[in-house]
């Protein structure tokens, strides 16, 4: 009997879906991708409607060979790739790449799609299969052209304005635009002075609490209405003369209700806030949550339900779950009597999709914590908590307002809370992005009419401050209110920046570079339109619009590229703009200009033509603050000092943080040995390394006293002719593995599999 084959994405989700189904299944990976287009010129042919020329991934073809063998003893083929649009095009293109497409087989195949990898899940997907949605391909196929049209037009124009080896992109510019834009608010504000005033209380029994002023000689105060030190000293003076007496109490009840399970966005926000991660770690460590975890005797499952969602909905399965088990952990008052549910502000949610959940909430994040790496751990009790607490009671509180008299026309106001029953709050509070909000504080029994003592007068000086900066967590909720990019877009883009030095981290806050700035200013002079917060989310819902097959996706690629390659070729024409700084060379008297190189602005003559060489460094303003150091978990071997992560012209190694007491630095990630011995000293070891290329290569790890390396895999045998201590390793695609000699001639044929 043959057996049905299924196809899912990733190598570690085909072994846990093989073992749920079964001997009468074999499940096989695409790991990931199988087609894509081509990174170059003409691979969307726009002159035949848009067609696109995809090929098969060179690190895929090994993959689908081995799909192709098994199907010649399949009775059916079932794709299991991720349930996203993303999903969709890659079984989609697995039929193309296998030359199955339109039926041509005869095979049976069918699309199954699951939200979680449990057996139950597995078993209902298998048994429920449906066709392909060419809806959701063509939605998927219509952002990866408009991506290309964009990436490899406008990248071209960047390079020949502003210097080669720049990129534009139809998303990550828009995301660009945001942080450079923030920045410029930041240069251009003018900070402004304020006082405010508070008072130090007491009740006749000694209870004591603040009050600040909101009312100064009969004038509700605004923020500035107290500018200065002067006039803050003077309302001190009159205050300090007055009775004090509570005028006014209010007393209110409010209900507190608990956040809505996680969407990839809101995931990627509170792990950012709470945990530190990046967008990037985030979705990382999600995956391999979603993929499977061994826990021992109970094999692999998926411990989390998929991760790239804009859904809140819970399974009934899940609410009931949740129901039993709030009651049974905290107490029959923190549960539901009905399950909450949740309404979506997302314009294209896929309500038929989940929130990201544990797949078994009775699997707590302590019973899992043996099983998980700390990272996660973190995450996983992250999301366990944030599920939970959505099926939990809502917090009650009790609040006060106070109002106190001083004199005639003047009053201070306290306010705070007492938490009459948690509820939710027990388990989870979300996080908040602004660290400077107010907390509201306990305040004493306190009576209308009631006297009280008089403390102190503690006038306080206030600067308004700048915007923020945006952290991951701020621009991606950004980019979600614009409806810009979806779920599966935010690490990407935000990881793009980075690696295009485009902007930094510093303090975990965006912060753009020379080369981010002159890129955002040319395309947001030049290409308006096109980087338009409300242009790029308009072209989001028009994408939405092809999946739910209201829009064909050809003519949405028309409508886009015809005004695009028009103002394209009009700015071509345009000569290159030159930013003069008003003055003239000092060499040749020519005006100065400003310039962009690899290592950010400088100062130039515009005469470089007529070969006046004069540049100098540009003038820098305030000093950054300087970055924290990132400790990594390594000691130094020379004098036990932390060491730090640094980032260097090749990329991250470690430096020792006794520097320039210690100078000793090691690669971030440490050399592989090979367990043999270097036949050139005879006492250090061979070990694995990259060049600056990315080419592995074999060298002596008593570098630089030994100076022994080969491009090739050594083998610890003696050469048969002259003796020399090793051997390497030859590797051909066609003609297979053999040993030769680096030292002579000798050269072993036997593993060719060449007759």
């Amino acid at each position: 009997m043959s057996q049905n084959l299924v196809i899912v994405e990733s190598p570690a989700k085909a072994r846990t879906i093989e073992k749920f189904l079964g001997k009468e299944y074999k499940v096989l990976a695409s790991y990931g991708h199988v087609r894509a287009l081509p990174s170059k010129q003409g691979s969307v042919d726009v002159e035949n409607d848009f067609e696109p020329k995809y090929a098969v991934l060179p690190e895929s073809k090994k993959h689908l060979s081995v799909i192709k063998q098994e199907l010649k003893n399949t009775g059916a083929l079932l794709l299991a790739t991720d349930p996203d649009r993303e999903g969709e095009a890659i079984s989609w293109h697995l039929l193309a790449a296998l030359g199955l497409e339109g039926g041509k087989s005869g095979l049976e195949i069918k699309r199954v799609v699951f939200h979680e990898i449990t057996k139950d899940a597995i078993i209902h997907a298998v048994k429920h299969p449906r066709d392909i949605s060419l809806q959701l391909v063509d939605a998927q196929q219509a952002r990866s052209i408009l991506d290309y049209l964009v990436g490899f037009n406008l990248s071209p124009f960047l390079w020949n304005k502003i210097r080669y080896g720049l990129s534009a992109g139809r998303v990550q510019s828009v995301a660009l635009r945001l942080i450079c834009e923030r920045e410029k608010e930041i240069a251009a504000f003018t900070e402004r002075e304020y006082w405010t005033i508070s008072a130090s209380l007491n009740k006749k029994s000694g209870n004591g609490f603040k009050a600040n002023l909101i009312e100064l000689n009969g004038k509700k105060l605004g923020k500035f209405d107290i500018p200065d030190k002067t006039a803050a000293e003077a309302a001190r003076d009159h205050l300090l003369r007055e009775t004090c007496q509570v005028s006014k109490v209010s007393r209110t009840e409010k209900k507190r209700y608990p956040s809505p399970p996680f969407t990839t966005s809101t995931l990627q926000q509170e792990a950012a806030r709470k945990l530190g991660f990046s967008a990037k770690k985030t979705m990382s460590t999600a995956q391999k949550l979603y993929e499977g975890v061994d826990l021992g005797g109970e094999g692999t499952i998926g411990l989390i339900t998929y991760m790239r969602t804009d859904s809140v909905n819970l399974s009934s399965q899940a609410l009931k779950e949740a129901q039993s088990l709030v009651s049974e952990m905290f107490g029959q008052e923190y549960a539901l009597v009905k399950p909450r549910h949740f309404k979506n502000k997302s314009k294209n949610a896929q309500e038929a999709h989940e929130a990201i959940r544990p797949t078994y909430l009775s699997k707590t994040p302590a019973e899992m914590k043996k099983h998980l790496t700390p990272d996660q751990f973190k995450l996983y009790e992250l999301i366990w908590k944030r599920t939970m607490a959505s099926q939990m009671a809502e917090a009650q509180l009790d609040l006060t307002s106070v109002d106190i008299s001083a004199g005639k026309g003047n009053t201070f106001r306290a306010t705070g809370s007492v938490i009459r029953f948690p509820g939710f709050m027990k388990l989870y509070i979300e996080g908040i992005d602004d660290d400077n909000e107010e907390k509201e504080g306990m305040l004493p029994p306190l009576e209308e009419g009631e006297f009280l003592d008089l403390e102190e007068i503690v006038p306080e000086q206030h600067f308004t401050q700048p915007p923020p900066r945006y952290t991951e967590a701020t621009l991606v909720k950004t980019l979600e209110e614009y409806g810009i990019g979806r779920p599966s877009t935010y690490a990407s883009i935000l990881n793009t920046l980075l690696e295009r030095k485009y902007a930094v981290l510093e303090k975990k806050r965006f912060v753009p570079e020379d080369t981010g700035m002159v890129v955002n200013d040319l395309l947001t002079a030049d290409f308006p339109k096109y980087v338009d917060y409300n242009f790029t989310a308009g072209l989001e819902e028009e994408l939405d619009q092809v999946s739910r097959g209201e829009k064909e996706w050809k003519q949405l690629l028309r409508e886009f590229w015809g005004p695009f390659i028009a103002l394209l070729g009009q700015k071509l024409k345009e000569p290159r703009k030159v930013k003069q700084i008003g003055e003239d060379c000092p060499e040749c008297g020519q005006p100065l200009v400003e310039k962009l190189g690899k290592r950010g602005k400088f100062i130039a003559c515009s005469g470089y033509q007529q070969g006046c060489r004069y540049t100098r460094a540009m003038e820098k303003g305030e000093p950054r603050e300087k970055a924290e150091p990132v400790f990594s978990e390594e000691k130094c071997e020379k004098c036990g000092s932390p060491m730090l992560i640094k980032e260097g012209r090749y990329g991250k190694y470690l430096a020792c943080s006794s520097y320039p007491e210690c100078k000793n630095i090691q690669p971030l990630v440490k050399p592989r040995g090979t367990g043999i011995t270097c036949p050139e000293c005879a006492k250090g070891e061979l070990t694995e390394k990259k060049s600056r290329y990315g080419k592995m290569f074999y060298s002596c790890n008593r570098y630089p006293d030994c100076k022994f390396a080969l491009w090739d895999p050594p083998v610890a045998q003696a050469c048969p002719s002259c003796g020399f201590p090793l051997l390497v390793q030859k590797v051909y695609k066609r003609q297979g593995a053999f040993l030769k000699c680096p030292k002579c001639d000798y050269k072993d044929n036997s593993g060719d599999d060449k007759e």
